[in-house]
């Protein structure tokens, strides 16, 4: 997995009914865009996420989502 600042990760519900919860990409900690990750919620809610097989990385930004 590979992310820049300003990309979206999006976390799959896992189970029937469950929403996808996206977050933004605020901060890269590992090497050459790999994870953790520090992510903002809508919320303003920050914390540090490692993501999982069931997240994928939306590489557009929120001016291109417009």
């Amino acid at each position: 997995m590979h992310a820049s600042k300003g990309d979206h990760l999006v976390v799959h519900g896992r189970t029937v009914g469950k929403q996808d919860h996206v977050v933004e990409i605020v901060e890269v900690l590992g090497p050459n865009g790999a994870p953790p990750y520090r992510v903002r919620a809508e919320n303003g809610h920050e914390t540090i996420m490692s993501p999982g097989p069931d997240s994928v990385v939306d590489h557009r930004k929120a001016s291109d989502q417009a």
